[in-house]
């Protein structure tokens, strides 16, 4: 019997730091280069699909699926992180982490990236790749050499652990969307994705490769994306811009509680801060490193996290905020009107004026004033996340000009460009730009019991000639 089969340590404590057995340790069977292959694909995949997540974001009409993928890519895009980083550790550079690393391996994301459909791109990416991402992670937290290799081991167990959540919600997706789960082309779809992963010898390459190369199963060339914000039907009278909730806000006749109001339905018109930014991160895919495409990955994320804060902040108020004509003009204007470069110039414009105790400090005196905790809990995190925003865009933006001056300056400009056609909506027949707030506030006083304020009630200004800014049009 070899010692390590009775190695004992004092008193009966874990070897090893609890990593493993001192049996397991003895075990030589592998080797950086095990490590290092299988990392780098399963780091290949998780940014291919992040990148997928992204592009569909603008044009995903269903509103939980565009939050769904914005969380769901940040989630990727922080494994590919930690990919990254272990990597470089093991006698890398340089990493070679932008080669493709398996032909199969390639086929099988440009299937679902060329997917024409929510059903199928839902498929493809929860019922088909992250279920294999899990079992890849599972294999190598597995086979990794515990004490040698316990850095990888780590990644790996908290790879699994997101993953797994990810593919908890993608199960219900599909499951909720999917009229008929023995429709045969669905079948025909998952299959194929199976068979491609089949001759790559999976996600991780660890298993046989098995089967012929599958043929195309997509006639279309291009990777799936459209710019132009969609909306579901939820999100009735989409180019209402009747209501300016920046001029109510800043406005000292009305009161804290009242301008907790107009501040959730500023939080949930935030879905179209994801619906540009995931523009810039596509279009600029080559342009810039991936640092740049984590941070701003975040910032995204973080602004979807901002449009749910502000539904949660209406369903605590008892409003149906589907009531409300939630606008999208923002995003569609910039998305239409100006390059990556110029809503990259706009978005940092904007983030800098939050920064002044009019932006995100007042935002939050006014919820701390308001008595409403929630509204005060959701613009203290809301404020946090706009100082770190406004820290990458310093990183990643001002350093393209001469000076923090002139990187404004351009910013500003390009938002000044940004044609509102608030008046061109309403010649086309595709708004009345209601005035829906008397209607909102009307149904809020009655849920807390109080006589609406006729000031408040009579309020009316239109973003007609002013930017959401204040600024003159």
């Amino acid at each position: 019997m070899a010692l390590s089969d009775q190695y004992k340590s004092y008193r009966g404590l874990p070897p090893l730091a609890g990593l493993c057995s001192m049996k397991r340790a003895a075990q030589p069977n592998w080797s950086l280069d095990d490590s290092v292959t299988r990392l780098k694909r399963l780091h290949y995949v998780l940014r291919r699909v992040h990148e997928m997540m992204v592009a569909r974001i603008p044009s995903e009409p269903v509103y939980e699926l565009k939050m769904a993928y914005s969380h769901h890519s940040y989630l990727c895009a922080e494994q590919v992180d930690m990919i990254r980083r272990r990597v470089g550790e093991m006698r890398e550079p340089p990493l070679g982490l932008d080669k493709v690393p398996d032909d199969a391996l390639q086929l099988t994301l440009t299937e679902i990236d060329h997917a024409p459909n929510t059903i199928q791109f839902l498929i493809g990416i929860y019922s088909v790749v992250i279920p294999e991402c899990v079992a890849a992670c599972q294999r190598l937290g597995q086979e990794a050499h515990p004490l040698a290799d316990a850095p990888t081991v780590r990644v790996a167990k908290l790879m699994v652990f997101e993953l797994t959540e990810i593919c908890q919600y993608g199960d219900t997706a599909v499951e909720c969307l999917t009229n008929d789960p023995q429709d045969p082309k669905l079948i025909d779809w998952r299959s194929h994705l199976n068979a491609c992963l089949e001759v790559a010898g999976m996600i991780d390459g660890s298993q046989p490769s098995t089967g012929d190369f599958p043929q195309s199963w997509h006639e279309k060339e291009e990777a799936f994306f459209d710019k132009q914000p969609q909306r579901d039907e939820r999100f009735r009278d989409p180019y209402n811009a009747g209501v300016n909730p920046e001029s109510f806000l800043y406005n000292p006749e009305f009161s804290a509680r009242d301008k907790t109001l107009m501040m959730y339905y500023k939080r949930l018109r935030e879905i179209d801060v994801p619906e540009m930014m995931a523009s810039i991160l596509v279009e600029l895919r080559t342009e810039e490193p991936w640092e740049f495409h984590m941070e701003m990955c975040r910032q995204l994320w973080d602004e979807a996290r901002h449009a749910m804060m502000g539904e949660v902040g209406f369903v605590a108020q008892g409003i149906d905020w589907t009531e409300i004509p939630i606008n999208f003009t923002w995003s569609h204007n910039l998305n239409t009107q100006l390059n990556p470069r110029e809503r990259h110039g706009v978005l940092f414009f904007i983030e800098q004026g939050l920064m002044p105790k009019t932006g995100k400090r007042y935002e939050w005196e006014v919820a701390t004033e308001s008595g409403d905790p929630l509204s005060a809990l959701f613009q203290d995190f809301d404020w946090a996340d706009e100082v770190l925003h406004a820290q990458i865009g310093r990183r990643w933006y001002v350093p393209r000009y001469n000076s923090l001056k002139e990187a404004m300056a351009y910013g500003d400009a390009c938002w000044s460009r940004v044609l509102s056609q608030w008046q061109e909506y309403r010649d086309q027949g595709l708004t009345e730009h209601e005035n829906w707030w008397p209607r909102l506030y009307t149904t809020a006083c009655k849920n807390w019991g109080t006589t609406p304020d006729p000031a408040a009630l009579a309020f009316c200004e239109t973003y007609q000639n002013k930017r959401a800014d204040l600024e003159q049009l």
